[in-house]
C-alpha cells in the first residue's frame, strides 16, 4: 500500500513524518521517486499531469491538497479514480477570519477612511448598526458555514444562497438560479464562496451587479474565474458597487499595470485568505486514509457531476 507525493516539499515531509507514526503500513514515496507504479493506490497533489495518472494503472484515490478541485483537469482522472478534496480546519478557520475581516472593512467605511487619511482630510461617515447590515453569502459548502457562524456574533442580518435548499438557524436562505435576484436584492455585502464549475463561472458579472442594492460591497474569496473583470470595473464607475475586496483573480499573480492595483475602492490580497496547515491537512489526509481502510464514507469526496 504506497502513497505518492507531489506538491509542497516541507510540508511533505511533515505529513510523512506523520503518516509513519499513525499509519506505518503506508509506505510514503515522493514524487519523482515513483518506484514501480502499479504500487500506487493514493496520490497527494495539486495539479497531477495527465502522463502521471496514466502511469498508475493500480490508482484509487487522488487527494486534493486544496479546497476546490478546479485547479485540476478532472476529465483526465480515470473514472474509477475517486477525487478528494482538502476540509482542513485550519483552512476554514482562516477562511472565515479573512470573511470577517473584508466584511468589517466594508461595513465600517475603512476604504473611505484610508483614502481621506491620504488626503489629509477629517472626514467622519455615519454608522450602520449590524443588525441593519444585510449580508449575502454565495456558496453554503464548509467555508460559507463557517464564515455564517463567525458573523453570526456582529448580529448581521445574514442570508445564504446555494445551488439546493438548504435550513439554517438564522438565517434566510434562498436556493436555485430562480431566488438569485431576491437574495442579492437583500445583500448589501456580497461574499462569494461558491465551488468554480461551468455553472458558476463569471457569476460575478454585470447581472448580477445590478440585481444588488446600489452601492454595494462585494468580496471575492473563491476562486478569480467567478469575477468578471471588466463589469466589476464598470460597477463600480457607475456606483452599482461600492467597493469590493478580492483575493482571488483570473490571472495569477496579478499582472503589472493591471486597473485594480491601482483602484482606490478595491483592496486586493495575493490569494491568501487561507491556505491548508502543515499539521492540520495531514491530521485531515489521515482521518481520511482511516475512514477509507475501514470502508467508510470520506470527508470532501467529490461529486463529479456537480464539478465538487
Amino acid at each position: 500500500m504506497v502513497l505518492l507525493y507531489k506538491s509542497e516539499p516541507e510540508r511533505g515531509r511533515i505529513w510523512r513524518a506523520l503518516l509513519a507514526e499513525h499509519l506505518p503500513q503506508l509506505e510514503f514515496r515522493t514524487w519523482p521517486d515513483v518506484g514501480q507504479p502499479e504500487d500506487i493506490r493514493y496520490l497527494v497533489a495539486w495539479e497531477p499531469s495527465a502522463e502521471l495518472l496514466e502511469s498508475l494503472p493500480n490508482l484509487e484515490l487522488l487527494f486534493s491538497v486544496g479546497a476546490g478541485i478546479d485547479h485540476m483537469d478532472v476529465a483526465r482522472v480515470p473514472d474509477q479514480v475517486g477525487i478528494v478534496r482538502m476540509i482542513d480546519p485550519a483552512l476554514t478557520q482562516s477562511m472565515s477570519e479573512y470573511v470577517v475581516m473584508a466584511v468589517l472593512a466594508l461595513h465600517r467605511n475603512l476604504l473611505d477612511y484610508i483614502d481621506a487619511q491620504r488626503r489629509g482630510r477629517w472626514a467622519p461617515q455615519g454608522i450602520v448598526a449590524a443588525r441593519e447590515r444585510r449580508i449575502g453569502i454565495m456558496g453554503l459548502g464548509n467555508l460559507g458555514l463557517a464564515a455564517i457562524d463567525a458573523l453570526r456574533q456582529f448580529g448581521f442580518d445574514l442570508a445564504g444562497w446555494s445551488r439546493t435548499p438548504r435550513t439554517i438557524d438564522g438565517v434566510d436562505c434562498f436556493a436555485g438560479s430562480g431566488s438569485l435576484a431576491a437574495f442579492l436584492g437583500r445583500t448589501d455585502i456580497l461574499v462569494c464562496l461558491l465551488p468554480l464549475t461551468e455553472k458558476t463561472r463569471g457569476i460575478l458579472c454585470r447581472r448580477t451587479f445590478t440585481m444588488l442594492p446600489s452601492g454595494a460591497g462585494v468580496i471575492n474569496v473563491g476562486r478569480g474565474g467567478h469575477l468578471v473583470e471588466p463589469d466589476l470595473l464598470s460597477a463600480l464607475e457607475d456606483g452599482s458597487v461600492g467597493a469590493a475586496v478580492l483575493d482571488v483573480f483570473e490571472e495569477e499573480p496579478l499582472a503589472a499595470g493591471h486597473p485594480f492595483w491601482s483602484h482606490p475602492r478595491i483592496v486586493i490580497t495575493p490569494h491568501r485568505a487561507s491556505h491548508t496547515g502543515a499539521m492540520t491537512g495531514g491530521q485531515a489526509l489521515l482521518g481520511n486514509l482511516r475512514r477509507h481502510l475501514a470502508g467508510e464514507p470520506m470527508h470532501g469526496l467529490v461529486r463529479r457531476e456537480l464539478g465538487y
